[in-house]
């Protein structure tokens, strides 16, 4: 073991934060809610600390939100599997390289340690001297018994850099530690040295550190399936969820808060969190909450929004001091405004995959108020959708492009189109395109019909 200090177990990473984030792709209400969540969480939690983060990208009308009431943007989680820095034992003991292997015992001896981290003048990592370098010195000197004495003085008196090694693995707190376990355990000192980006030491991971998988702890919202959640989700410890979509695969290993509600967004159930704890929501979170009802609702028009969507969005609405319409019109103006019309962001914006028995198949969403300008650039879909059934082996990639204003939806597909055709009455005849009056939402209107 490296030193007395006890190595990162379960117990110690519940200091650690706890990330709150929504799907990939994300929309506004999975980067809204997990900001307004969060905030209520650390309200109600002060004993922990819970930070939001988002899986991709920043939606146009997120990022005019929280620029406008000047909320710092969630930072992008790229996974939550466990990394070198959970399992690590921070601030390892170091000496200068110019200092006598002497002062190198002296201090393994103090500290009772095996390993000591050597650096230069600048405070860079160079290598490292443990007792085996000891132990190693002084069977060479039995060669000569006569000397050994002697020799041992003379050794002991010679700087750490003579005699440091220079070769011992090196990691980065952010490596993954699955892959780098076999790695470690295989090198020759079987323990690797943590370096940071200036080239300092940070930590110390050994054998006994490694026996340690910490599960790192999250709370998803507007999602609770893991093809949308986090690369590593199964590694982490999911402590809860917060969504409005259908009950999915995530399984837990304790009894966790749950929170499913059928409203037309999640920003609308974290609404409701801060009602039933008494917690006054401030302005500038009531207008983040408002943003993505609205757009999650469509400015209220989807067949997904309910009575109390609408009584929420009023109590936002106060609260933040705007007017539902006009709040609404700046939002999709911002949208449409950052919209670059590429094929790669109208199929991939927002792009979520469903599992149905043995197969796959992708739906993406995409708002506008102008159809006919997507749909000069038909054949490019089709061709991009093409590639990504071949690629992923879906049954079919269905885009909906769905116009507020006239409201409806145009279907462009990929792939096997009788489920599609037969769930919603529709015929693609030998297109890939069919207009479909009256289909605003995703959730509520597509993703139900096809899992029939």
């Amino acid at each position: 073991m490296y030193s007395g200090i006890q190595p990162a177990t379960q117990a110690a990473i519940k200091h650690e934060p706890i990330i709150v984030v929504g799907h990939r792709n994300p929309d506004n209400d999975s980067i809204s809610a997990a900001i307004g969540y969060a905030r209520l969480k650390n309200i109600l939690d002060p004993d922990n600390s819970y930070i939001p983060y988002r899986l991709g990208p920043l939606p146009h009308e997120s990022e005019y939100v929280l620029d406008r009431y000047g909320i710092r943007h969630p930072e992008v989680l790229t996974h939550i599997h466990c990394r070198i820095c959970d399992v690590m034992t921070p601030n390892p003991l170091q000496i200068p390289e110019s200092a006598t292997m002497r002062e190198a015992a002296e201090k393994l001896k103090q500290h009772n340690i095996r390993t000591l981290v050597v650096h230069d003048e600048k405070g860079l990592y160079r290598g490292i001297i443990d007792t085996t370098t000891f132990a190693n010195l002084y069977l060479s000197e039995l060669d000569d018994v006569d000397a050994t004495v002697q020799t041992r003085f003379t050794t002991l008196a010679r700087p750490v850099s003579d005699f440091l090694y220079s070769e011992s693995m090196v990691l980065d707190c952010e490596d993954i530690l699955n892959e780098a376990r076999e790695q470690v355990l295989a090198s020759t000192l079987r323990q690797a040295v943590v370096v940071d980006d200036t080239g300092r030491a940070t930590g110390i991971v050994t054998r006994t550190d490694l026996a340690h998988t910490p599960r790192r702890r999250i709370i998803l919202v507007d999602h609770n399936e893991s093809s949308q959640a986090v690369s590593g989700i199964h590694e982490a410890e999911v402590v809860g969820i917060v969504d409005h979509h259908r009950i999915g695969d995530i399984q837990t290993t304790t009894p966790i808060q749950f929170i499913n509600l059928p409203y037309g967004s999640s920003a609308s159930i974290v609404a409701l969190e801060y009602q039933r704890n008494g917690v006054e929501i401030e302005p500038k979170y009531a207008a983040v909450l408002l943003s993505a009802l609205l757009t999650d609702t469509v400015l209220l028009k989807s067949p997904t929004t309910t009575l109390g969507d609408h009584q929420i969005a009023e109590t936002l609405a106060k609260a933040a001091g705007l007017d539902i319409n006009t709040f609404g019109r700046e939002l999709f103006e911002a949208r449409f405004a950052g919209q670059d019309g590429s094929v790669e962001s109208i199929v991939l914006a927002d792009s979520k995959v469903f599992t149905q028995g043995d197969t796959n198949f992708m739906i993406s969403a995409y708002e506008t108020v102008n159809t006919d300008s997507i749909l000069e650039k038909e054949q490019e879909i089709v061709e991009f959708l093409e590639g990504m059934v071949k690629r992923n082996g879906y049954e079919f990639a269905l885009v909906l492009i769905t116009d507020i204003m006239r409201e409806g939806s145009q279907f462009i597909i990929a792939g096997r189109t009788k489920g599609v055709e037969h769930s919603f009455g529709i015929s693609f005849g030998d297109k890939h395109s069919v207009w479909v009056p009256g289909i605003l939402s995703r959730k509520k209107q597509v993703v139900p019909r096809l899992m029939l």
